[in-house]
Formats: C-alpha cells, sequence, structure tokens
C-alpha cells in the first residue's frame, strides 16, 4: 500500500506563491445605535406594565381594558424582539 503524503504546518499557513493577499477593513459602525436602547425599553415598558397591572389588581396602567392589559404589555415585549433583529 503506497504512503500518504504528510504535508508541513509551513505548506498550510502560507498562501501559494504568486496569489496576493489583500487586507479588508472592516466597518464594524453599522449607524443604527438606537436598536440596543429602543428594544430595552420596549422590554421595560412590557414587563413594568405587567407588574403594574398585577400589583394594583387590575386598576391600573388602563382600568377599561381589563385582563386585556396583560396583552398589552406582551405586545411591548414582542415588539421589542421585533425591534432585536435589527440589531448587529
Amino acid at each position: 500500500m503506497p504512503k500518504s503524503r504528510i504535508r508541513k504546518k509551513k505548506d498550510r499557513l502560507t498562501p501559494p506563491e504568486g496569489t496576493k493577499t489583500q487586507k479588508t477593513k472592516i466597518d464594524l459602525s453599522s449607524g443604527r445605535r438606537w436598536v440596543a436602547p429602543l428594544m430595552l425599553a420596549m422590554f421595560a415598558i412590557g414587563l413594568a406594565w405587567i407588574v403594574v397591572f398585577y400589583v394594583t389588581e387590575g386598576r391600573f396602567p388602563v382600568e377599561a381594558l381589563g385582563n386585556w392589559n396583560i396583552l398589552v404589555g406582551f405586545g411591548f415585549i414582542g415588539v421589542g424582539f421585533v425591534v432585536s433583529t435589527q440589531w448587529k
């Protein structure tokens, strides 16, 4: 049975001769600085809405909505998750 070639590490780390290596600069500034604060604000508003509803036994934030206040709170949290998809 023929013996396989053993490659040297030097061969794998250096590019073949005749090829040019070009360094590219990666731009990490996406211009979306508003995403993280808005996402966290939506999470906090949603959580606060639900907590206030339970602590005040349904009188606040909007008494006329009744138990729908829970859905409003989860709606704010859902918007936070939607905004989080824009984060880079």
